[in-house]
């Protein structure tokens, strides 16, 4: 009996060899988040309406760790909300029939307040559209921005970050691995490039 090995290797039957290659180290990711807490200062001409949203998982760092950056700078510790927007995706039924739902806490009012929505990867655009879906919940706020650590590519939707730790050029077969002490053990991003099959 022929197999078909693209669709064994679409289905997760057969693994393909993974090269993985480290394309920013611990000092590198500190050096972003310290410029991007610069920019958004300078933006906003200081922190008295910024309120970060981190997005499960690894936004909820980022978010933390420019709380402190603020506080440090401004002496103002600006307000950290939590957000899983899981439920709020349009293509969640495709990504799986089990999703894991993660905590959301928001307990202030975000009227009138400047929002910095953060993520670790910017991606096809459906999780920032997603995210933002979901904030309207718990009020309107005066703006949205987007904070990312690193940029893809691959856009879906018209949706672009205000702030950029880094672009990164990919192809889609390939993943972008954002890794954070506080989940993760280690401080580092990762492209983990799949070898494709051969159609022929």
């Amino acid at each position: 009996m022929a197999v078909d090995i693209a669709a064994a290797i679409q289905r997760g039957d057969i693994l393909l060899p993974v090269k993985l290659h480290t394309i920013i180290d611990a000092p590198g990711i500190d050096r972003m988040l310290t410029r991007m807490t610069h920019e958004i200062l300078e933006v906003h001409k200081g922190a008295e309406k910024l309120t970060l949203i981190g997005i499960q998982t690894r936004g909820v760092h980022m978010a933390r760790r420019l709380q402190k950056r603020i506080q440090a700078i401004e002496g103002i510790e600006a307000p950290v909300g939590i957000l899983d927007i899981t439920l709020y995706r349009d293509d969640w039924t495709r990504i799986s029939h089990h999703p894991v739902i993660q905590a959301t806490d928001i307990s202030f009012s975000l009227d009138d307040r400047d929002i910095i929505l953060m993520d670790d990867v910017l991606f096809t655009g459906r999780t920032v559209r997603a995210a933002m879906d979901a904030l309207i919940d718990f009020g309107r706020p005066q703006r949205i921005e987007l904070a990312v650590l690193v940029d893809r590519g691959h856009r879906e939707l018209p949706i672009q970050a205000n702030y950029i730790g880094k672009v990164v050029p990919t192809r889609k077969t390939e993943t972008v691995n954002v890794m954070l002490s506080e989940s993760d053990g280690v401080d580092q991003i990762v492209v983990e490039e799949r070898s494709e099959a051969d159609g022929n």
